[in-house]
């Protein structure tokens, strides 16, 4: 029975925990390791000595990336853990780190862990990063993993499953919002075998490191996901579509596919019982269109990857014609805490229609560069001053969603981060980066980027979208470089609206969010680079600091 099997291996990893006094463990995500945090690792390992009491292992994420490589000591004193961690380690501290155990901690390394950075977080998807080896699914079993799993195969139905996402209240966090329960309900009802549940792990937002790290940090709970919502849906077949620039999260999901296959989690009769469930990995080849879904399923077939017209959506017509559960990675990985406590206890979290977590990357011009994750419902405010250390006054605009996103000047950072409020400021949710934008930053030249950015990786398919965006970067460039007059401007907004209303998917047709948002916010920045605009530029400044209702 497989329950036994979890049981043994829980009590396995216990035993072998207690029987150390102290457990170091080094940061070995992408982050830290292009800070040489193997290095570290090893100097740890070899130089334990007589301190036999010790464990040295690899983590996942610990967040504060800026500080990496980040380690971090668990203490057992009166069976209480104490955990001190160091920032910035390299390889010649390991001597002074290792001495230093039931000590007083290394001041010139150690990271104060009392600050809003780590406090004020919630930890649903990020529960396990920095905590476990990702490479051992031992760990991940004694943390709870594939529990979720287990308890759905053998005490609900597909349906109670579906139920319970639905009550959730989870949304998909690739951007869109849609709702999980819905468009799995939907999937459910398709009739006929042959279903698919495809993971999109091709993140490919500037500034964007999200998924790239839950892959690194805890891909068993990303399987875990796929394989409930497999079972939810009636597929037997899943594909993870990731970045084949990440080729750490690609050779952590390997390992993870064959140790759940070897343990019987994954492949052929999944914990002993009649559902079949097999996981491949996909590359992609960095096309940033193939985030669109059914680009993306035509990427899987084998073709190019170019975006279709829908209907019919994937959830009817998707992989190979059969009926396809899209998720991204963060939308998978919530699924295994709300099995193992409930959608009800999910709902709790957040706030009335953006129910949950969200997991951001923070970066720009930040003190805190990392990986975090809050309740839905917190302020741009609190995340950018509090969380993220820029002091009040120092940011001018964070830009949110990526190049389907916008910017929002300081002036609304009370706003609460969920869905609706950011669409309502002309920006996105997206997948969950933002950068942070400080007085030095061009919001013309933001724009610019952003533009330049679409127009190189529009995939051609529609004359909207190949030619809109290359005129309205050129448009774009004439403006930053003084170049321009108020027709040009005048042409940059239709433009905008044209590619917005008739581009095929959603590359296009969000391309023009970062010019709009500038534009609605920062205008005088546009008219003062105009020949014939210096003088309604400085008028305009004063416009954009009023409250959006009392603007013409």
């Amino acid at each position: 029975m497989m329950i036994e099997k979890f049981a043994a291996i829980t009590a396995e990893e216990r035993q072998a925990e207690n029987e150390h006094d102290h457990t170091i463990k080094v940061c070995v995500a992408a982050g830290c390791l292009s800070s040489q945090s193997n290095e570290v690792l090893t100097a740890l390992k070899n130089g334990l000595g007589e301190h036999r009491g010790c464990h040295v292992k690899g983590v996942g994420c610990m967040g504060l990336c800026s500080q990496g490589p980040l380690v971090a000591v668990a203490t057992k004193t009166n069976a209480t853990p104490q955990t001190v961690m160091y920032q910035n380690v390299k390889a010649e501290d390991a001597t002074e780190i290792v001495q230093a155990l039931g000590k007083e901690p290394v001041a010139r390394l150690a990271l104060n862990t009392d600050v809003p950075f780590f406090q004020r977080q919630t930890k649903i998807v990020l529960e396990n990063c920095g905590a476990i080896d990702p490479e051992r699914i031992e760990e991940y079993i004694a943390a709870g993993g594939y529990q979720g799993l287990l308890t759905t195969l053998t005490e609900s139905s597909p349906s109670e499953v579906i139920d319970e996402i639905v009550r959730s209240g989870l949304r998909g966090r690739g951007g869109g919002g849609y709702p999980t329960g819905l468009k799995w309900t939907t999937v459910a009802k398709m009739d006929g075998p042959g279903k698919y549940v495809i993971c999109n792990a091709d993140e490919g937002d500037p500034g964007a490191f999200m998924d790239r790290s839950v892959l690194e940090s805890d891909p068993h709970r990303v399987l875990e996901g796929m394989a409930i919502a497999g079972y939810a849906v009636g597929a037997s077949e899943g594909y993870i579509y990731v970045r084949g620039e990440y080729p750490l999260a690609v050779e952590r999901l390997k390992i993870a596919i064959r140790q759940a296959n070897r343990l019987g989690v994954l492949g052929s009769k999944v914990c002993g019982t009649t559902f079949d469930f097999n996981v491949h990995i996909r590359l992609g080849a960095g096309a940033f269109v193939c985030g669109e879904e059914t680009a993306l399923i035509a990427s899987i077939e084998g073709k190019r990857g170019t975006p279709r017209p829908r209907p019919p959506y994937p959830a009817e017509h998707g992989l190979w014609g059969k009926p396809t559960l899209i998720n991204n990675v963060e939308t998978f990985a919530n699924v295994p805490a709300i099995i193992r406590k409930g959608g009800a206890w999910y709902a709790t979290i957040g706030t009335a229609k953006s129910k949950g977590t969200k997991v951001f990357a923070l970066a720009g011009s930040i003190q805190n560069t990392g990986l975090i994750e809050v309740p839905m419902g917190m302020s741009l405010s609190e995340i950018i001053h509090e969380i993220g250390g820029v002091p009040i006054g120092k940011c001018k605009a964070v830009q949110t969603g990526g190049p389907s996103g916008g910017c929002i000047p300081a002036a609304y950072f009370d706003t609460p981060v969920d869905y609706e409020s950011l669409k309502a400021l002309g920006s996105i949710m997206g997948s969950g980066g933002m950068i942070i934008m400080d007085e030095s930053s061009s919001m013309v030249d933001v724009a610019r980027y952003f533009m330049e950015f679409c127009m190189s990786e529009s995939c051609g398919k529609c004359v909207t979208c190949r030619v809109g965006t290359v005129h309205m970067y050129n448009l774009l460039d004439k403006i930053y470089q003084g170049k321009a007059w108020r027709r040009d401007l005048n042409t940059l907004e239709k433009l905008c609206d044209l590619v917005m209303n008739t581009s095929l998917c959603g590359l296009g047709q969000t391309a023009p969010n970062p010019v709009l948002s500038t534009l609605r916010y920062f205008r005088h920045e546009y008219l003062n680079k105009l020949l014939d605009g210096a003088e309604d530029g400085r008028m305009a400044t004063a416009a954009t600091t009023q409250p959006l209702e009392a603007r013409p």
